[in-house]
């Protein structure tokens, strides 16, 4: 078995949306070994930093918070489809190029993966691809941009997934990773009445 960390590494310089400092995490460290037998520190970050999990409440009022997420959506098999060759958006015509097999959880890889700073022209999935996953029966959709649309006014993209209880991951980390099977585990934090919390994606491959 291989194990593939996807995930990014939280620190104060990270990619982080559209390069805004208040999205930023800071770190402070409490208390350290120069006046204390121990050391602590305390983090403050907002919950869509680097790779993270949105939940419905997202954009769906009343819907559905981190707490409540069943995690036999999130430690199952998917597929990994790979989309490095667009270089714009991944529309339902792009997905209806690859088989999806049984899998219910889709990863989209892109060249988002190629950098580590903040591309504002990064590759998207579209409100229309997003409806073909929802008429394929697909429960989840990862993506390795820290946002699964860009410039959409009625956030179509969100909406269409969420309001139908689509899990979305957003901000893997790719590079490496080929087309196919793998199971996924990916786990956030458990913060009631949270939209959204980081997490720690990995991909396990049994080959």
């Amino acid at each position: 078995m291989k194990i593939y960390d996807i995930s990014m590494e939280i620190h104060r310089d990270m990619q982080v949306y559209k390069n805004k400092d208040e999205k930023r995490p800071v770190i402070e460290t409490t208390r350290d070994f120069r006046s204390s037998s121990a050391m602590e520190s305390r983090i403050s970050m907002d919950m869509h930093t680097g790779t993270h999990l949105d939940m419905p409440l997202h954009f769906v009022e009343g819907g559905t918070s981190i707490e409540s997420l069943d995690l036999n959506k999130v430690v199952t098999n998917c597929r990994v489809l790979d989309f490095s060759h667009l270089n714009e958006v991944i529309t339902a015509e792009d997905l209806k190029t690859k088989e999806f097999g049984e899998e219910k959880f889709l990863i989209l890889k892109t060249q988002n993966s190629d950098s580590e700073e903040f591309n504002y022209n990064f590759v998207y999935l579209d409100e229309l691809g997003a409806k073909y996953l929802k008429s394929q029966g697909i429960e989840g959709v990862g993506i390795d941009g820290l946002g699964i649309e860009r410039a959409q006014s009625d956030y179509g993209t969100h909406k269409t997934l969420l309001e139908s209880n689509i899990l979305i991951i957003e901000g893997l980390r790719l590079n490496g990773i080929s087309e196919g099977v793998y199971q996924l585990v990916a786990l956030p934090l458990k913060i009631k009445g949270a939209e959204a919390s980081p997490a720690r994606v990995i991909l396990l491959d049994y080959k």
